[in-house]
Formats: C-alpha cells, sequence, structure tokens
C-alpha cells in the first residue's frame, strides 16, 4: 500500500483514503517517521477496511456506468430546480437565510456552506433518495447557526431532522457509488 505524508501546521496525526484508493497521513511538522509508521500500523485494519469499500465502490460505479454529459445536465437541471425548494422548506424551521445557493458537480462534497451565507450543493444529491438530500440540505443550513460540528450543530440538524443519522449513513455507505459515476 503506498501512502503519501502530508506535513503542516496541526497537532495531531489523521488517516484518510482518498476516493481514488490512495492512503494519505496527514502529521505534524518534523513528526519521526517511526511515529508515524506506529499509527498506520495502529489504523492498518480500518484502513484496509476503507480500501475494501473503495474498491467495491468503483466497481458498482462500472457496473452501473459512467454518467453521461447529457445525464449530468439533467441532474443539474433537477437540482436547480428541486434543492432551493427544499432549503425553502427548512431554512424558517431553523430560523435562518441563505444568501446564494449554487449547484455544482463534486468529486468529493455534497454541500458546503461559507461564512458569508452562500451554500453549494452537488447535483448528483438528485441521484439518492429525497431523505438524504434533505439531509445534507439541513446540515448546511445548520451550518448558518453553528459553523462547526459541534453537540449544539447536531443537536439543531435533530430538532429539525430526527432521521439525520439514518439517511447520513445512507450517504457514507452510498455516496462513493454515486461520484464515480462521474468517472
Amino acid at each position: 500500500m503506498k501512502i503519501t505524508v502530508i506535513e503542516s501546521k496541526r497537532k495531531t496525526i489523521s488517516i484518510m483514503v482518498t476516493p481514488e484508493g490512495e492512503v494519505e497521513v496527514r502529521a505534524p511538522l518534523k513528526t519521526k517517521d517511526a511515529v508515524i509508521e506506529k499509527v498506520v500500523k495502529q489504523k492498518k485494519d480500518w484502513i484496509q477496511k476503507k480500501l475494501e469499500k473503495v474498491q467495491k465502490a468503483s466497481q458498482q460505479a462500472k457496473a452501473q456506468g459512467k454518467l453521461t454529459e447529457k445525464e449530468i445536465k439533467e441532474l443539474h437541471d433537477s437540482a436547480k430546480r428541486w434543492i432551493p425548494e427544499r432549503v425553502n422548506l427548512y431554512a424558517p424551521q431553523i430560523g435562518v437565510t441563505p444568501n446564494r445557493i449554487t449547484i455544482r458537480k463534486q468529486k468529493t462534497r455534497w454541500g458546503s456552506c461559507s461564512r458569508s451565507g452562500n451554500l453549494n450543493f452537488n447535483c448528483l444529491l438528485m441521484l439518492a433518495p429525497m431523505e438524504v438530500l434533505d439531509s445534507v440540505v439541513v446540515h448546511e443550513l445548520c451550518h448558518l447557526k453553528q459553523m462547526n460540528h459541534s453537540k449544539a450543530f447536531y443537536d439543531e440538524i435533530y430538532r429539525v431532522f430526527p432521521q439525520y443519522k439514518k439517511w447520513h449513513h445512507w450517504l457514507d455507505e452510498n455516496g462513493d457509488v454515486l461520484m464515480k459515476r462521474l468517472g
């Protein structure tokens, strides 16, 4: 297994398996190789599980077929109609007013929220169940109140969308397949 080490101004070591099946270790500057090797060894089973998940997603995406440009445009058009509607449904319940809503074709993110109140969503959400779309919409809207992933943030999500955990899990389990269909 190939491991890429990225050193930066951080306090802890983290390991990530990318959608391409590469292992990235992020470590504080000047971390000794022996320390990194020890952490990787401790997380070996977790890494292997993630690599298997990436491989399985690639196989499933290949079986479903790469999305054509026409299909992507249709998803984008559909998302431009549906997502603002869902944002308008949930924003008053949360007590926020977003600035701008943008729909994108992304390979790594389902949604994001900027400090200026702009919301971004992935058009591929249109391939998921509506509850998944709602879970991402609520997640990003709640960031307008809490720009973090604190307990207060999740309390707000569950207040508005009690089934969040179930649909977030669906996306965690199936989202890689959807993104890999972009090719």
